[in-house]
């Protein structure tokens, strides 16, 4: 049987794991690092992926896009290379899943097809269904997705075999979750997430960039955000910086512009104070999910950072004043995403293949909706509201339903949506789809339509209608997400690849 891999793909570093002699470890990429940087540059006559294209960012900003996860589902977003060719989220994340999987080839001596890919919890239905569809283009066979604190509780709770309710912090380079779920062995059950897709290092990254850029003006310098190449410069450095002031109280950026140097001392002090808006956006999500939970924080056993931007040491003090508690650090916060990934893909691979995995036992993982599901409806005032079925941290799968009623006699159909969101209004929810639903003849004023909406464990949303006077099924809906690529744009990117020369 080919070996299944985990792959954490990250919004600035990505990374692989496969389990070995019943364990999960990362895999090495052909440039002997156990982190990709999820980054793409567009050559003459090749593409390169990772370290080689991050290096090259600053000498050709036009041609080199980072970041690509936070575009996911947006259908609008596109990359224009200097060459003015176009290229969608799914495209730029299929190369960056592609080298993952070649990486992994080279270190396992197989080709490698089949995968588990993590999404950061708080991910909606576009952007779930974005990143399989990328697999797709990098011609690989997405077994599954997996939640990224999940995936994380997961390796850390089959590594230290501890019981108890887990709190998740997950700040990775552009996207914040948190999760909470109840361990015991191998049975993972989550309680409760929330999160903000918009919110990662990245934007620590920022602050701490406009906070230097301000500085070399205070020094008669020009404006480097000004700048594409000073800009793209100033981020490596600033990215530099922030690590270094993870150890240290203070750091120096020197950068150029204009034929002149500028230095600029920042302390952690400053950068802290400059940033704090951002950790204390993480301080309100987090109280929320113990909120939604029922929970405080004397019923968290262990509190597990997850995310390389967690190293921060005002991200651990945050955390430490919150919890009363010491974070959990025997497991590598870089690491852990695509440990448990793997777990999950030595799974699923093996129980298709009606073998045993290699870790030998089986792992049970209940998993928990992110955003509520629902429909429209008219109320008595016949003003069209949104009405949620599946609410948010419902535990999936799942099947509920609701009974609505025609307006009036002899209705010949109903309109049919799936809405995504918490609103009332409509208009503050996403639209996932809407269909017309035909109705038998004959029916009268009130007549009750019975609306079946599930959820499976693939994140694949049904909705049937019956209709409850005659006693019949009417019809169903189920998600052609207009918001992702279609199928033949998927297989002309898909096939578009196969032509690449991926360094």
């Amino acid at each position: 049987m080919a070996q299944a891999i985990g792959i954490d793909l990250g919004t600035t570093y990505s990374s692989a794991a496969v389990v070995r002699n019943g364990r999960p470890e990362l895999l090495t990429n052909r440039d002997g690092d156990a982190l990709t940087p999820s980054v793409v540059l567009f050559g003459d006559d090749q593409v390169l992926v990772g370290a080689m294209a991050k290096r090259s960012a600053t000498a050709m900003p036009d041609d080199c896009v980072q970041f690509v996860k936070r575009h996911m589902g947006d259908p609008h977003w596109r990359f224009i290379d200097s060459r003015d060719k176009e290229y969608s989220p799914e495209e730029l994340s299929g190369l960056i899943l592609r080298r993952l999987a070649e990486d992994a080839s080279m270190a396992l001596g197989e080709e490698v097809r089949d995968v588990v890919v993590t999404v950061p919890a708080y991910f909606d239905d576009a952007r779930r269904t974005a990143t399989r569809q990328a697999g797709e283009i990098a011609q690989l066979n997405v077994l599954r997705l997996i939640n990224e604190p999940t995936a994380a509780a997961v390796a850390y709770g089959l590594d230290q075999g501890e019981a108890g309710t887990v709190f998740v912090y997950d700040l990775g380079g552009g996207t914040f979750d948190v999760t909470i779920l109840r361990a015991s062995g191998t049975e993972f059950e989550v309680v409760a997430t929330d999160g903000d897709r918009n919110l990662g290092g990245f934007d620590f990254d920022n602050e701490l960039m406009r906070h230097v850029a301000g500085a070399v003006q205070e020094q008669g310098g020009p404006d480097l955000m000004d700048d594409p190449v000073a800009q793209a410069d100033l981020r490596d450095r600033c990215e530099i910086a922030k690590r270094t002031l993870t150890t240290m109280p203070s750091a120096t950026v020197v950068t150029s512009a204009g034929g002149r140097s500028y230095t600029v001392k920042v302390s952690r002090d400053e950068f802290e104070a400059a940033s704090r808006h951002l950790l204390e956006r993480t301080e309100v999500i987090a109280e929320g999910v113990l909120d939604d939970a029922g929970l405080s924080w004397r019923h968290v056993d262990q509190v597990l950072l997850v995310g390389g931007s967690t190293r921060m040491p005002m991200v651990r003090e945050l955390v430490r004043r919150l919890s009363g508690a010491t974070p959990e650090a025997r497991i590598n916060p870089d690491e852990a995403v695509s440990l448990g990934a793997a777990l999950l893909a030595d799974q699923v691979s093996a129980e298709r293949a009606g073998v045993a995995p290699d870790m030998k036992v089986r792992l049970s993982i209940r998993d928990v909706t992110s955003q509520s599901l629902g429909t429209t409806a008219l109320d008595d005032r016949n003003v069209r509201r949104n009405v949620v079925m599946i609410p948010r941290n419902t535990k999936i799968p799942c099947k509920r339903e609701d009974v609505f009623f025609t307006m009036v006699p002899d209705q010949r159909f109903v309109l049919v949506d799936i809405t995504e969101g918490e609103g009332e209004d409509p208009e503050y929810v996403a639209k996932l789809i809407e269909r017309e639903i035909p109705l038998p003849a004959g029916l009268p004023d009130a007549a009750p339509i019975k609306h079946i909406m599930s959820y499976d464990i693939d994140g694949l949303v049904h909705l049937e209608l019956f209709d409850e006077t005659n006693g019949r099924h009417l019809g169903e809906v189920e998600l052609d997400r207009p918001l992702n690529l279609d199928r033949s744009d998927v297989e002309r990117m898909r096939q578009a690849m196969r032509r690449l020369d991926i360094q």
